[in-house]
């Protein structure tokens, strides 16, 4: 039984087209079987080989290279906790220390036992500026302190659930109303469009800074 779905399979075996060289497409394939799986597992890593025609051991190479790379189980949400010394001499060890009772593992590496978190710590992120700081979910998280870090493990164990699409509202009010109703109301009520950044600039992707205007 293959380890990989075969539709991610598919994905990978068409990454090699996307770059210059074939080996560039190693890493985003590798993400993508970790994505599927949550870590790489032996199988995975052959498979990977397989579909991009390349050598096992040169897979495997890549993967026990990088630490983004997770070879066993690892939480549904992983804290990357710096502790740098910027980010030490604001207080990285004790958010360290409080994060591991929050979510309930003594050490590094250590899953909770409901399976959503783990941690580790990391050298630097890149933003001491904003120091305590942590990456989770690929976003930054930034000026940390105890009630931060236990309202980001609350939101996790206890998601709300997902407001409707602006543009998924509006569809469902034009098939409803009508398409005059919905050109004769735009500018009154149709909500705000906003760009945000998924980057991994703190100041873009924690701080509310979003630039709103109504079309």
């Amino acid at each position: 039984m293959s380890a990989l779905s075969e539709h991610v399979l598919e994905e990978i075996r068409e990454l090699p087209a996307k770059y210059p060289q074939h080996r560039s497409a190693v890493m985003p394939a590798l993400d993508l079987a970790q994505e599927e799986l949550g870590y790489l597992t032996p199988e995975a890593m052959s498979e990977v080989a397989s579909a991009l025609q390349l050598d096992p051991g040169y897979i495997e190479g890549v993967a026990t290279f990088y630490t983004l790379f997770h070879l066993g189980p690892i939480g549904k949400h992983r804290f990357y906790m710096c502790t740098n010394l910027s980010c030490t001499l604001r207080g990285a060890n004790e958010m360290v220390d409080h994060l591991k009772g929050a979510i309930g593992v003594r050490e590094a590496e250590q899953v909770s036992k409901d399976g959503l978190f783990s941690y580790e710590e990391v050298e630097c992120l890149g933003a001491c500026e904003y120091a305590p700081v942590a990456r989770l979910d690929r976003r930054y998280q930034v000026d940390l302190t105890p009630q931060k870090i236990d309202a980001l493990v609350a939101e996790r164990r206890n998601p709300k659930p997902e407001a409707p699409h602006p543009a998924a509202k509006e569809e469902e009010w034009l098939s409803r109303e009508g398409p005059s109703a919905g050109l004769s109301s735009r500018s009154g009520s149709r909500p705000p469009t906003c760009t945000s950044s998924t980057s991994t600039n703190p100041s873009a992707a924690t701080r509310p800074r979003a630039r709103c205007s109504r079309r």
